[in-house]
């Protein structure tokens, strides 16, 4: 999975596919324990993309919350303003 790929994404379509992901890597990590699995490198490369999931939706969500965070400073410092 490409990182320009996850920045055209929004949040929900990030969180289905890191189901549809997760799911898969505990599949592999089932067939790695019954030897059935031919491709183990596999494995690695679906937690880094788990990973990379995580990351950008917890991006997202930090941007979400500082813009809520600034609004809320700044309606503060207006009502300090307006009581002086």
């Amino acid at each position: 999975m490409a990182k320009l790929e996850l920045k055209d994404m929004n949040i929900d379509q990030l969180r289905s596919e890191l189901t549809s992901t997760e799911a898969s890597y505990y599949d592999m990590k089932f067939k790695n324990a019954t030897s059935s699995l031919h491709n183990t490198s596999e494995i690695k490369t679906v937690r880094r993309d788990i990973a990379r999931l995580k990351t950008r939706i917890r991006e997202i969500e930090l941007e979400s919350s500082t813009e809520k965070r600034d609004k809320i400073q700044s309606r503060r410092r207006f009502a300090k303003k307006v009581k002086k």
